[in-house]
């Protein structure tokens, strides 16, 4: 899976995804790695310059694709069994969570980002606790991470439309059930080792955080006009 993986990619993340591939990384490596990719770093950049909307656009996009692209390479490894490489792509993930928690607070706030990180990793543990299920042919706890994902979409959906009012709480929980969902199918593909499933599921589930991205991205630059320019 890695070198089809590691194609998508460029840049710092790329190194970071071929050393996770190769089981050499930590996580304090991973995340330095990671937090200093030039996308990143422009994220979470002074909140008083002039940025266009489709600069804003286009970060989240990056971000939340990179999210499924990392995930993927961990599930990957988890169901090989490859604890070493695993744990580098978790450190991997986590630093991208740290970087999503760091663009929502540059939008919304210290006390935004503080609630949002340990919110967004907590459906992170429930797609490992699925993918353990998954590798163990354990369907209980299959069945309980699959609920807890689909009720995490729920809270998720709650706390970005308490922040942007303009954003429906049921049109975004719908969103991340779907990005839930895209993403089981990587995870149970890869578990098949059905590889051309695996990559065309991989390509929707990366394609799909535009539908969360995008409108977010609007409804951020409408909310705060005076510092998103429409460009």
């Amino acid at each position: 899976m890695k070198t089809k993986v590691v194609s998508l990619l460029g840049g710092s993340v790329l190194a970071t995804i071929i050393a996770a591939s190769c089981g050499q990384m930590n996580s304090s490596s991973s995340m330095s790695s990671m937090q200093g990719h030039s996308m990143h770093g422009s994220m979470m950049s002074n909140t008083e310059s002039k940025w266009s909307a489709s600069d804003l656009r286009t970060n989240l996009n990056a971000l939340f694709g990179e999210h499924v692209l990392i995930a993927a390479v961990a599930t990957s490894h988890a169901l090989g069994g490859r604890q070493p490489a695993f744990e580098g792509a978790i450190g991997g993930l986590d630093a991208n969570s740290i970087d999503i928690s760091k663009a929502i607070g540059a939008v919304y706030g210290a006390d935004a980002e503080k609630s949002f990180l340990p919110l967004w990793r907590k459906h992170i543990g429930f797609f490992v606790d699925y993918t353990v299920g998954v590798a163990t042919k354990y369907k209980a706890k299959q069945d309980k991470a699959v609920n807890d994902l689909l009720g995490y979409a729920d809270d998720l959906g709650a706390f970005l439309t308490s922040a942007s009012p303009k954003l429906p709480k049921s049109t975004v929980a719908a969103l991340v059930k779907d990005h839930i969902l895209t993403l089981k199918n990587v995870v149970d593909a890869q578990a098949a080792r059905e590889w051309p499933k695996v990559y065309a599921n991989l390509r929707m589930a990366a394609s799909h955080m535009a539908m969360i991205a995008d409108p977010l991205s609007m409804a951020i630059a409408q909310q705060f006009p005076d510092r998103y320019a429409q460009r």
